[in-house]
This record gives structure tokens, sequence and C-alpha cells, in this order.
């Protein structure tokens, strides 16, 4: 264990973090909670690899909380090095926010939801952003919209370019929300620059939610429609967001449904083939967990890991990893860089490592431990695959490094 929340009188450093941890590119993980802090609610806070914890923002600075309240969703360092997300609510709407914040806490609201008559600039973020190699952000609202046929609107996706918001799409646009609505998750973005992600409700059948993928110019694709099928085996109420793996297809999890009704891991092609990979609560007692409720990671030797909301010996939760196949690869931190900027690979074996290349570009390496690497962009070098010759064979990045 590395630090216990509400620690200090009233708090003030925060509870209870909802959200996963964003690993940054000084080697410290960065986070949020929902409640708590020197206004009590929510903060933004650093924590060192060994435990050491600074409140770096707390939210509801300002008058009426017109900086935000409550961030339920992840923080992602942006290309400028710093950190951007979204609150619940807050704001001078009440509606939530966007925000960014610099590694040493100077916070800045870049957009107010419910802006628009109606909110149909979308309201109530309950995920975080993703960013394209040209800078634009992306996420979603769980309400909010030009359609009202849900109570509060249906949910959009948005991009955010500067301060200025456009709604690409607005969930509920078909009849009987055929195309899906409340996306709950966040978004993942592939390279070609197409977005996909889960509704937590709607479909063409049974109202319990789907998989799309979106243009960003906003052609929506219903990918899988939940619980097709009498007694829902693929799952339904997929809460959280995706994880597009190495394979090139998209893994996620439902909440309930499958076989016993404790929730599924899934994987679904680009082209919207669907497989059901597991169904929880499948051994006795539920020890295999039950209610998967957060989104899948990809570790570096391939394998997926997940948490569950209840099931296990206790009854509380269980970690998960599932094993598909797929084979080992490195991260970089961060994913894009000008020539010379410091680079992290982190994966596995690296002992006895003999080149660093960025897209056929060899760059100077130390070898810090057999799970990371200390590098820089190297001259001369362009956007493309980072590969580690080690002696156990090549491993190639799970993404593309962007030079600009």
């Amino acid at each position: 264990m590395l630090y216990s929340f509400c620690g200090k009188t009233n708090c003030t450093d925060g509870a209870p973090p909802r959200a996963g941890l964003t690993l940054a590119s000084n080697g410290n993980l960065y986070g949020s909670t929902v409640a708590g802090g020197a206004n009590n609610r929510g903060s933004i806070f650093k924590i060192t690899t060994a435990g050491a914890l600074t409140t770096i923002y707390s939210f509801c600075a300002l008058t009426a909380c017109d900086d935000g309240a409550s961030p339920y969703g992840n923080l992602i360092q942006g290309s400028d090095g710093n950190f951007y997300g979204t609150t619940q609510g807050g704001g001078s709407k009440t509606f939530g926010v966007i925000f960014r914040v610099t590694p040493a806490g100077a916070d800045t609201t870049l957009y107010t939801f419910c802006s628009r008559a109606s909110c149909a600039d979308g309201s109530n973020p309950a995920s975080g952003l993703v960013q394209a190699s040209n800078g634009t952000f992306y996420g979603t609202t769980e309400s909010g919209g030009a359609h009202t046929t849900c109570s509060g609107g249906c949910g959009t996706v948005f991009k955010l370019v500067g301060s200025t918001l456009t709604t690409i799409y607005s969930f509920c646009a078909k009849t009987n929300c055929a195309d899906g609505n409340t996306p709950f998750g966040g978004l993942v973005l592939a390279s070609n620059g197409t977005l996909y992600g889960t509704n937590t409700a709607g479909g063409s059948v049974n109202a319990t939610g789907t998989v799309f993928k979106l243009t960003p110019t906003g052609v929506l694709t219903t990918l899988h429609t939940f619980c097709t099928q009498t007694g829902c085996p693929d799952g339904q109420v997929p809460d959280a967001g995706l994880v597009l793996a190495t394979d090139g297809n998209l893994y996620g999890v439902t909440s309930s449904g499958g076989t016993v009704g404790s929730g599924t891991i899934f994987k679904v092609t680009t082209a919207g083939k669907f497989t059901s990979l597991y169904s929880f609560c499948s051994l006795a007692g539920c020890v295999d967990g039950d209610s998967p409720d957060g989104t899948l990671i990809q570790c570096t030797n391939g394998d997926f890991y997940g948490t569950t909301f209840s099931g296990g010996t206790s009854g509380a939760g269980v970690v998960f990893s599932l094993s598909t196949g797929l084979t080992a690869f490195v991260q970089t931190v961060p994913t894009s860089g000008k020539v010379g900027t410091a680079v992290k690979i982190l994966g596995a074996d690296f002992t006895g490592a003999t080149s660093v290349t960025f897209n056929g570009k060899a760059a100077t390496f130390k070898v810090v431990s057999s799970t990371e690497i200390t590098t820089a962009v190297p001259t001369g070098a362009t956007t493309g695959t980072v590969k580690v010759a080690t002696p156990g064979g090549t491993l190639s990045s799970n993404v593309v490094f962007t030079v600009p």
C-alpha cells in the first residue's frame, strides 16, 4: 500500500479516488479524488512510486465552484506536458468543466458545459479525454446533447480545440435510441483518427448498451448491440470504456449479463465481429469476481488486467488477468515528442538490450532495469514505431511515436 486517503484533518488530501492513475513523463503518478481536498469537492494529486503524495489542486477554489467539482475521469498528460481532464459537476452552469492543470498546480477552466440552450453541448462528463496528434481533445458527456428522449439528455461526443468545443455527435438520434445513449466510459482513438466507445444504455434490442465507432466528422456506426439473445450471454451495460489492443481489436467489459449474469469480458473487431471471452462468477462462490466496471489495460506482456466491483473470496472484488495469446510489446512515455525529448521505454527483459530505434533511426539509450530504458528522440527521427532489440527478440511499441 502506497497511500491511504483522508489521512489529513478534514480529508484535505482528498477522498475517494474514483479514476485510475496516469504515469507522467517525470516518472510520478497523477490522479484525482471526487471529494475531499481543501474545499471537499475533489482534488488532483501527485504521488511518487515510493508513496509520497502531494495535493497540487483542490477544486471549488473559485466562487460558486466555477473551476469545477468532482473529477470522475482519468487525467491525461497532454503533448505540452500539462494535465487535462473533466469534472462531473461545478462550473458556472453546475454541469461540469474541462480543465487544464500544470504539474505545479496552476488550474485553467477551458470549457464550461451546458453553456448552450438546453445543454445542447452536453453535460456531466464522467470520463477523461483523449488527445490526437494534432492537439485536438475528444471526450464524452453522459447527458445533455441535442436529443432529450432521455431524462436530462442522452449524451454526446465532443472535440475541444483550444477553448472551443464542438459537439460531434448527440446520442439518441435514431428511433428508440438504436444508436445508444449515456456514454459513461471514455473514448479510445485509433491512429487513423477513428474514435471508439461504449454506451451504457440504448441499442436496437433491449436498451442495455452498445459499442460504437465514430469518425471525427460525426459519422457513427454501431459495432455491437448488447443483449441480442435470451439471457444476454454477450453481456449488458458496458460501464467502462474500451482498450485498443496490439492486435488491432477492441476489448472491454460489461457489468452484468453473460452466462451467469455477473458480467463479461469481450472482444470486438473494428468491423464489428463480436466475441464473448469470459463470463464472471463462473467459479463456485464467484471467487473469479463479479460485476467488472473499470476499463481494462493491456500490460506489456500482452495480457489484459482489470478489476471487479464485487465477488472474490471476501466478496469485495478482485484484480484479474486474462491471457489471449497476444505477444509482448514496449510502451513509451510520452508517446510523442520533438528531437531531444526525454523518453522512458517500459517493458520486460531489457537486460542486454543492444539497440533502440525510432522509426529505424538509432538512439542512444540506458538500460535502467529489466523493465525500463531511458532514451531521447534522436536527430533525424520521424513518426513511426519504436523498437528495442533484446537477447530474446525485438519488441515494438504498441502505438506509433509521433515526432512533430
